[in-house]
């Protein structure tokens, strides 16, 4: 099994930026967590980071054939991205959106996601271990309908 990991804008200042929302542990903490539950569990995968949305249109369009479930915390695109969640829709493919945050118990503006309609399911606010959830989630999403648009 092939998972994509897809992380969006400022997720590469993680350790610096806002400490007290996100944590310590940067980005390349977080992978290194992922990449050893997912040997534990035997499935590779891709981990990513950009700052651009047409950047994340692309992979989630390309993953479609080479990846069995895209992990994405597409970060405040979560919240403005019409472009990505079209992008979802379209691939076909389950998508698990993951927060660092929890984003329903911050600002208003980020109590919406745009996403979580197209996505098989959102884990927030457990810090870096999100994104741990993510690959067991990921490893069990076989079987999971997606929800309706």
């Amino acid at each position: 099994m092939r998972i994509l990991f897809l992380n969006g804008p400022n997720l590469n200042l993680l350790g610096q930026r806002e400490p007290e929302v996100y944590g310590h542990a940067t980005l390349a903490d977080i992978e290194a967590m992922v990449r050893q539950r997912a040997r534990e569990l035997g499935v590779e995968i891709d981990f990513r980071q950009t700052n651009l949305e047409g950047e994340l249109v692309t992979w989630i369009q390309k993953a479609r054939g080479q990846f069995e479930v895209v992990v994405l915390n597409a970060a405040a695109y979560t919240h403005t991205s019409v472009a990505i969640r079209d992008a979802i829709a379209a691939a076909g493919l389950p998508v698990i959106e993951i927060h660092l945050s929890n984003i329903h118990a911050r600002e208003e503006f980020r109590h919406k996601s745009l996403i979580a309609p197209v996505c098989v399911g959102q884990i927030s606010g457990f810090g870096p271990f999100s994104y741990v959830l993510a690959v067991e989630a990921a490893v069990n999403v076989k079987g999971v309908k997606r929800r309706p648009k």
